[in-house]
């Protein structure tokens, strides 16, 4: 038990240490009833307050000065994890520590890129066990939830300090812990957010033409008298084409697809690479079928690093656009049962998907993939 509540003691003074300088603020709106110690101070030199029944974010809820760290537990998802059993010791930075950092750096960090960066940075607030002041001594290395550890003083006068930071409530009761207010906040060393990345200027069509790439599929797009569609609000996902994976197909075909005559096979062809909503490849899963504009669907995988559309792969993911996001795939997707009539002789989806497929049908993905193998890896 000893051993116990030394670890835990480490791990809550951790908590308080990465933090920037500065220490101006001796202000905690956390003012229920509390029993002091036979000094009327607590061990960190400041007024012991307790409470009863609620958790440690509805506590921190109803102080009324922590409105940034709640919001940043919320957006951070950690909200149901602050709420659990625990229990918790957590060193909770006023709004006004908050409003210490560098100006936009909040903003920043609640954006949904930083989400990651946001968990790291709050993590290293909390520490596994409940510590009190009493159980602290003079120096101490503490490890936190963020796998990090703080820098943990406590002065002769009583004072706390986590690395820079300073305790100015201390041993606020929760059903679930033991808050320690704070008056800056921990930023572990070599913290960095995700920069902001330009955003996309194009929609999906004027992107495309910007790439220099997708030359055919452009044309294709005019043609099927889809290029209105394809500049719409959406949002859309596009799998395309590039010019590259058009040339795997007979020409005769590319060229009968052209044809005015023609338009409505073309419309069937280039709607299968399309999707309503916006898809990026974070939001897949390893296995789905996925419904196109077209009315059939694909089958999305994610095999050994790489994702594929039926048999083709995605070459380059997340090209973002102002009404959308493209896929850049080497070879044109054929929907079950097409079939045209050109020329040079009919065309049907199984003898096209074969000749682009050529002599790269060992490397495919399986075309189903079993019950086992989705439960392993998802």
């Amino acid at each position: 038990m000893k051993k116990r509540a030394t670890w835990m003691t480490l791990l809550a003074i951790l908590a308080l240490a990465a933090g920037l300088s500065g220490c101006s603020s001796n202000e905690s709106s956390l003012t229920a009833p509390g029993v002091p110690g036979a000094d009327g101070k607590d061990g960190m030199g400041t007024s012991a307050v307790t409470t009863g029944g609620p958790d440690i974010v509805d506590t921190a809820i109803g102080a009324g000065n922590f409105t940034t760290l709640v919001a940043a537990v919320q957006a951070a998802g950690l909200e149901s994890a602050l709420r659990a059993d625990g229990p918790f010791t957590v060193f909770a930075p006023t709004d006004a520590a908050f409003a210490k950092l560098p100006a936009g750096f909040v903003t920043q960090l609640l954006a949904p890129r930083n989400q990651g960066k946001l968990q790291e940075l709050l993590l290293y607030h909390v520490a596994a066990g409940e510590v009190f002041s009493r159980d602290l001594r003079p120096m101490q290395f503490v490890p936190t939830l963020a796998d990090k550890y703080l820098w943990v003083r406590k002065f002769w006068n009583g004072t706390v300090k986590v690395n820079n930071a300073r305790v100015i409530a201390a041993d606020v009761d929760a059903s679930n812990g033991v808050i320690h207010v704070i008056d800056t906040v921990l930023v572990p060393q070599g913290f960095t957010l995700v920069p902001e990345l330009p955003g996309p200027t194009g929609d999906i069509v004027d992107t495309a033409i910007a790439a220099g790439s997708f030359n055919t599929l452009v044309a294709a797009a005019g043609a099927a008298d889809l290029v209105g569609a394809l500049k719409g609000p959406g949002p859309l996902t596009v799998f395309a084409p590039s010019d590259a994976a058009f040339a795997k197909l007979p020409q005769e075909l590319v060229a009968a697809l052209l044809l005015p005559e023609n338009k409505a096979k073309l419309q069937q062809l280039l709607l299968y690479h399309v999707v309503s909503g916006r898809v990026l490849a974070g939001d897949l899963n390893y296995y789905q079928r996925v419904p196109t504009l077209q009315g059939s669907t694909v089958t999305v995988i994610k095999w050994f690093g790489n994702v594929w559309v039926n048999t083709s792969k995605v070459t380059a993911a997340d090209v973002l656009a102002t009404n959308g996001v493209i896929h850049v795939i080497d070879r044109v997707l054929i929907p079950r049962g097409f079939t045209i009539a050109t020329k040079a002789g009919t065309f049907d989806q199984e003898g096209l998907d074969a000749l682009q497929t050529g002599k790269d049908a060992g490397e495919l993905p399986p075309t189903e993939l079993p019950v086992e193998y989705l439960g392993e890896t998802r």
